[in-house]
């Protein structure tokens, strides 16, 4: 039996660096909100370990987004860059 853990990434971080929002501080505020789901259930907790394969489900102007996260990225790079970070999920 493996003792691996899994990779985690701040939430708010990792929507941030998708490019969901423009700034970590938008990010850290929608999910207090409540205007983030993750794997379905509402969080409202910013520090909320996601991991690869998780499903958000993010409401932002006026739109929602739901997507599955491939990977966490090392940076805040541009958008084509943060684009591999997810895959689109027809909802």
């Amino acid at each position: 039996m493996s003792d691996a853990v899994e990779p985690r990434e701040r939430l708010d971080k990792w929507l941030w660096r998708a490019r969901f929002f423009k700034t970590r501080r938008f990010a850290t505020d929608a999910v207090k909100s409540g205007k983030v789901r993750v794997n379905g259930v509402r969080t409202e907790k910013p520090g909320a370990g996601v991991k690869v394969g998780d499903v958000l489900t993010v409401a932002r102007a006026g739109r929602v987004f739901v997507v599955r996260i491939l990977d966490f990225g090392e940076r805040r790079g541009p958008a084509a860059e943060a684009e591999t970070l997810y895959e689109q999920i027809d909802a």
